[in-house]
């Protein structure tokens, strides 16, 4: 079953950053990203029809990256585009972390996670976030190996 505009309520416009997807939307999404695939592995990048019915190729990074968003709807995620040049106030960015704001504001008075200060407020670059959740990721990644080296030489003695 595909979703329609008529099978859209209009208290559902209001978009997917707000709420959940509806059963009609995850369907929706889960057909067009199948459509998508199949219609970029045969033409090696997307074609739709543009303002004059003229063909516009979309490249398979965008498609690519189509694909992801509405792989996200599929599985019933509420979903926020963040440009990577983005500044993201305290709370947005705690939101992304999945931390409380005063965990995240505890990072940056500790130096932790880079920001800028515009007036009273901090503003958070969503690069820098990044590098922080790839930093943290990396530690972990070392201390859990070191771990098992001392696990190893443990069973050994």
């Amino acid at each position: 079953m595909t979703a329609t505009a008529s099978d859209v309520a209009p208290n559902e416009v209001q978009g997917l950053k707000d709420r959940l997807p509806t059963a009609a939307e995850i369907d929706s999404a889960a057909h067009a990203a199948t459509a998508i695939a199949v219609a970029m592995e045969l033409d090696g990048g997307l074609k739709i029809s543009g303002e004059n019915g003229d063909a516009v190729h979309i490249a398979p990074a965008v498609g690519e990256l189509i694909i992801e968003l509405l792989g996200h709807v599929s599985a019933g995620n509420m979903v926020t585009l963040v440009p990577v040049s983005a500044m993201l106030t305290t709370q947005q960015a705690a939101d992304i972390m999945n931390v409380s704001r005063p965990h995240l504001t505890k990072l940056l008075k500790q130096g932790e996670i880079k920001f800028e200060e515009v007036g009273r407020h901090r503003r958070v670059p969503l690069l820098a976030l990044m590098e922080y959740r790839e930093n943290k990721a990396k530690r972990q990644e070392e201390a859990m190996q070191k771990l098992s080296r001392l696990g190893q030489e443990y069973d050994r003695a």
